[in-house]
Order: structure tokens, then sequence, then C-alpha cells
């Protein structure tokens, strides 16, 4: 008995040793699984999606931020100050960058042409209408809104039926400049008729006044100022369609009715009675003298014909006249339409850009701030309210109001033309005898058109 309680005791000892010894051992400790390290997706530039909606008062419909838009145009300094202003709305809303190039060298827009390789945009004159015509988009493909312009603007843009030129700025040039001052003071009134016109200047010759300022002296250009005058006499007696027939070759220039022109502007021209210093005075006085002798303290004459800078000249050298007191103008009376410069935009690629741009100056808000800051005249009818001087309100009425607009025939028949004019008409004035003077001019019309 003892040996058997003895082995249980000995059993009870090896248990509790064995508890104990368990008690004493620290758990295992639990197995912590690895940080995984977050795996950086790659992020995708967002994609800038064309616009499909107007953007205020522009419609920039498929355009994409950081498209651009060449252009190649003759102005400079002022001007190109003012296009951009006009310009700098449209590409803030759109995001469109324009690259811009300026030049007085048509040459090298036909180099770029020729080379296939043209810009976006070209801002230059009504003969390239029709030189580029095979190259050029219709402004109608383009989006252009007709509505705003006069009739007139649509048919001298429109080549072989296709409506390839959006006029863009304009500048009159049958206007007469007067002081309202000096004609109060010697109770002349402004003409509204050709024969009032007449009537007057006769009126003046009577009173010992000198009607006109009619200097003409221009350097190699001698001569265009004569050349203008005799274009809106042709206006008043024969009208714009006949003066356009002689741009396009189908009235000679030696016919019977530019003939009569001539004559009308010699008597003017060349006696001292009508125009200060007669022929002389004419033909040696600066185009820009001539338009300060009617404004200066004691005036040399009443009237001078000139464009739409005359203003310009004359506040340069006579910076405190006011508009309407001291200077103004009236249109040639009895004219059956105006002429004048303008400037057309041409385009030689279809982009959403391009089309937005030609959108945004043929609209309504084009109109308005080509009118607001003010570059010359827009042709868009829209911007006619929104001058902000009353001087090119004036002007903008008279176009506005006109019945047709001819380019100048010497800008607009190519070749030796020009320079034939120039010449003949400084001949007349010299007093060589006008039917040879017509006839040499007229070939060189006949050449010129049939190159």
């Amino acid at each position: 008995m003892k040996q058997k309680r003895t082995l249980w005791t000995l059993l009870a000892v090896l248990l509790i040793a064995s508890l104990a010894l368990a008690a004493c051992t620290s758990p295992a400790e639990p197995t912590t699984p690895p940080v995984e390290e977050p795996v950086e997706e790659p992020v995708e530039e967002p994609v800038e999606e064309p616009v499909e909606e107007p953007v205020g008062d522009f419609d920039c419909t498929g355009v994409n931020a950081g498209d651009t838009i060449s252009m190649l145009y003759q102005w400079s300094g002022e001007e190109e100050a003012k296009l951009t202003a006009i310009l700098q709305p449209w590409m803030e809303a759109c995001g469109v960058t324009v690259v811009p190039e300026s030049t007085r060298d048509q040459a090298l827009l036909d180099t770029r042409v020729q080379a296939g390789t043209p810009p976006d945009i070209a801002f230059w004159n009504v003969p390239q209408l029709t030189q580029y015509a095979d190259q050029l988009v219709d402004m109608n493909t383009l989006g252009a809104n007709a509505a705003n312009y006069a009739g007139y603007w649509g048919d001298i843009g429109t080549v072989d039926g296709r409506w390839l030129g959006l006029p863009v700025k304009a500048d009159v040039k049958t206007l007469i400049w007067y002081s309202p001052a000096n004609f109060d003071a010697a109770g002349y009134v402004v003409p509204t008729s050709w024969d009032g016109l007449v009537a007057l200047v006769d009126q003046m010759v009577a009173d010992g006044n000198v009607p006109w300022s009619m200097g003409f002296e221009s350097g190699d250009a001698t001569g265009w100022t004569g050349t203008d005058f005799i274009q809106d006499i042709l206006l008043v007696t024969q009208g714009p369609d006949y003066v356009n027939q002689i741009i396009a070759g189908e009235v000679p220039y030696n016919d019977a009715g530019v003939r009569e022109a001539y004559e009308i502007y010699g008597k003017w021209a060349m006696d001292p009675a009508y125009t200060v210093a007669g022929a002389e005075g004419t033909l040696s006085t600066g185009f820009n003298d001539a338009i300060l002798k009617v404004f200066s303290d004691t005036p040399e004459a009443y009237m001078v014909k000139q464009s739409g800078f005359a203003s310009g000249t004359l506040l340069g050298t006579y910076p405190d006249k006011v508009y309407g007191v001291d200077y103004d103008f009236f249109g040639v009376p009895g004219a059956q339409g105006l002429q004048g410069g303008s400037d057309w935009l041409m385009a030689f690629n279809d982009t959403p850009a391009v089309r937005s741009l030609i959108k945004y100056l043929s609209s309504d808000k084009g109109g308005e701030m080509w009118a607001q800051i003010g570059f010359d005249l827009s042709p868009n009818a829209k911007g006619n309210q929104s001058y902000t001087s009353e001087e090119n309100a004036n002007k903008a009425a008279l176009l506005a109001n006109a019945t047709g607009f001819t380019p100048d025939i010497g800008d607009s028949i190519p070749g030796g033309f020009g320079s034939a004019e120039f010449s003949g008409i400084t001949d007349y004035v010299n007093g060589e005898e006008l039917g040879a003077i017509l006839d040499t001019i007229a070939a060189a019309q006949a050449d010129a058109l049939t190159q």
C-alpha cells in the first residue's frame, strides 16, 4: 500500500510540474501579414473636348483650346494694335492663338500660295479674291452671316458665283471737308445736290473766294487725289455700274463719260479762281498741305475733297480744332454710291477655328467691336450704333445709306494702269491734249486686263 501511494504521489508531482512549466512558457506571437505598399495607378491627363456650344457672344463650336490661326495682313503699328483689340475677346473665349505676320509686299502672299503653304487667313484687297479664287474657301461654307452686310458688299466679294471675301474694313473717299465756322461767317450752306455744289462753287468765285484746295503732289503717286476726284464725278454723272464696267474693261477709259468727268475736274483744278494757285498749285502742293490750307487760321480755300483720313492730318497740325465746329464733311452731293478703300478677309483653310473667327467678325458682336475700337469703318451694319466718335458715326451713316460702293479704279486694274492714270491726269493739268491722254490710259487698261 505504501508503494502504491508513493507512485500516485510521484505522478501528482510530475503533473503539477508540467502544469507549472506550461504556465511559465510565453504563448507564440501571432503572425502579422506583410504590409502591402499601395500601387499608384497612372493618372491620365484630361483631354480638352471640342466646344460644342456657343460661349457667350462667340460660337466656338469644334474649337480646342490652344488651336492656332495663321494670319497675313498689311497693317502695322496702331492699325495692327486695333485689330488685336478687336480679336482679343474672341481669342479669350475660344482659346485660340493667332499667329500674325505683317507685310506690305503682296509677293510674299503670292509665294506662299504658289508653294501650297498659304496662311489660314489673309486680309488683303479686292483683286486678290479673283487672283486666288481657286484656293479660297467659300464664305457660305464657313458660316459667314450675309444678313449683316448691304447687298453691294456681297456683289464685290463674289467671284464666278462664289462668295469668297468678307469685307472687314472700309474707308470712304467720297467726302468734301469744310469748316462750318467759315461757312457760317460767309453765309454758305452745305449743298444737297450736284447742281447745288456747282452753284455754291460759282457763288464763292463771284464773292472773290477760292472754293477748292486741290493739290495732288505725292512723289511717284502724284495725281492720285485727282483720279479719286474724277471717280467721284463719275459716280455723280454715270453711277457705280459705269465705274465697275471701267474696272472690268467693259467701258474703255477713253469713253465720252470719262472725258466729261475730266473736263469738269479740269475747270476747277487749273483755274486760280477755283483752286489755290491754279494748275501750278494743283501740281506742286502736297496732298496733306492741300488739306491744311482749308483749316489754317487764315484759310486759303473753303473746301477740299479728300478721304476719311483728312481729319487726322488737320488735327496733327491743329490739335485744338473741334469736329462739327471747326471742321466737318459732307458726302459729294449727287453721288450714286460711294468710292472707297476696303480690306477683305479671305480664307485658304477650313478649320473649326477659322469658322469660329468668321462667324465672330460677321456677327452682331463682331460689328459692334470693330466700331467701338474705331478701326476705320465696319461694313458690318450691326456696328452702326457703336461708334464712339461723332465723326466716325457720321461716316458710317453715309456708308450705311449708300446704294453702292466702288473700289478705286487704279487699285483695281492690275499692271501698269495705275501709273498710266497718274501720269495722264498730271499731263492733263499741265495743259496737254485730253484725247491723246485718255487714249494712252485706255491702252494701258486694255493691256492690263488681257494679261
